[in-house]
């Protein structure tokens, strides 16, 4: 018999408290699983920014990734592991790359999401380069910007084609507040999104791997609120219905990690914002919600090490178009994607194997989130992003949310 060490790494930037938590909780587990006469046991380290050599072999079987979609040196040192030594990541960095707000809604209006209405404007102004007049006076074409507002329909909003985090996000109820909007939107290239009316429900719901969360959404309240701590507020149709959406998006552009954001206007959720491949992680802003993330990386992180899963690098479109294509209605169709999108994370093996080797994750991690280091990692996160005088205030804030959720949900998976 040998012991197999399967290797993770975390791939960081201004994360603090999760990475605590998932290393401190990860021990504490002290997993030994069975491969055939063999047993795996798991490591788990930090990653570092160095200079590499593109032919450095890569010590780690699967790596977390946090930082490639902004920091390029650790882009392409997970680049190069995944063709030389195939690394699996969560996310693919070739689609995060690649696949900004503009691409993820062409694509499920392609599949038949009801995403609204969405007009891609010119930037307002330029960075001056030695084609741009050239270009700008042969091909650009004057355009009514208040003619375009009317024929989306106000109240709409306006925010950059690759944006996230809220930056940039406009809401416009009338033509001059379009115009002066635009007026300061700069050297961005900017959308006009037609507005969900009378909308009764806002909902961000997390996939991470097959599993998922529907969290009640307010993007109107301080940070450290909008994760609504309210459970089973939506019946369980539309909670899986959302689950299905998110889980599609997540196979197709071949995301492990992200998060939809859906309003339900007349009973139909319209999917507004899903290119979020690198969703909230910490405890300032889960709150309530982070001992379920904690668990879900765990789950997948740990599934994905010890089954050697595989990074799919080729995004298999078609066959979503083959069944977008077929006269059905949404619903069918959608039922078919998520067939698609449940072989795409192995959803049945993982279930199996969560149950087999992970049954008593909930109850280790109902005892670990009630401890001095889950505390104190919420303290190092709170140091890091309030001024001193509210330190005790929202580490005690935070510190209770967490227990609410465990004495609550006792530990149960979503």
């Amino acid at each position: 018999m040998a012991i197999k060490t399967r290797r993770i790494g975390l791939s960081l930037g201004a994360d603090i408290c999760w990475p605590i938590c998932y290393e401190a909780l990860l021990k504490k587990l002290d997993l030994t699983i069975p491969d055939g006469r063999d047993k795996i046991r798991f490591d788990v380290e930090r990653v570092f920014i160095e200079p590499f050599d593109l032919k450095q072999p890569c010590e780690y079987d699967l790596v977390i990734d946090r930082l490639t979609h902004w920091y390029h040196t650790s882009r392409e040192w997970i680049k190069k592991s995944i063709l030389t030594d195939d690394l699996y990541v969560f996310n693919n960095p070739w689609s995060l790359q690649s696949m900004e707000k503009q691409t993820t809604y062409c694509a499920m209006m392609r599949l038949g999401f009801p995403v609204p209405d969405t007009w891609l404007i010119p930037p307002k102004s330029y960075v001056e380069s030695a084609d741009l007049q050239p270009t700008l006076k042969k091909y650009a074409r004057l355009f009514d910007l208040g003619a375009i507002g009317d024929k989306i329909g106000y109240p709409l909003y306006m925010k950059p084609y690759d944006g996230g985090a809220w930056v940039g996000v406009t809401g416009i109820d009338d033509q001059q507040s379009l115009l002066s909007a635009y007026d300061d939107s700069g050297t961005r290239v900017m959308h006009l999104q037609k507005g969900v009316e009378a909308h009764d429900a806002f909902v961000r719901c997390i996939g991470l791997g097959p599993q998922w969360r529907c969290v009640n959404y307010d993007p109107a309240a301080p940070l450290h609120d909008r994760y609504q701590m309210d459970l089973d507020f939506l019946p369980i149709s539309e909670e899986t219905h959302l689950a299905n959406m998110t889980m599609v998006i997540n196979a197709f552009f071949g995301w492990d990690f992200n998060s939809c954001e859906s309003l339900r206007s007349k009973g139909i959720w319209h999917p507004i914002d899903f290119a979020n491949a690198c969703p909230d992680s910490q405890v300032t802003s889960l709150h309530f919600h982070f001992p379920w993330l904690i668990k879900s990386n765990i789950r997948w992180s740990v599934f994905c090490a010890a089954t050697k899963r595989r990074m799919k690098t080729n995004l298999d479109w078609q066959q979503y178009f083959d069944i977008a294509d077929q006269d059905k209605p949404f619903e069918e169709k959608l039922a078919e994607y998520v067939a698609i999108a449940e072989r795409h994370f192995d959803a049945e093996r993982f279930n199996e194997f969560c149950e087999e080797h992970l049954s008593d994750l909930d109850e280790i991690a109902n005892e670990f989130f009630t401890t001095d280091l889950v505390k104190d990692a919420i303290r190092q996160k709170v140091e890091a992003l309030y001024p001193a005088h509210e330190l005790d205030e929202f580490t005690e804030l935070f510190w209770n949310r967490v227990q609410d959720s465990v004495r609550l949900e006792g530990g149960q998976p979503g």
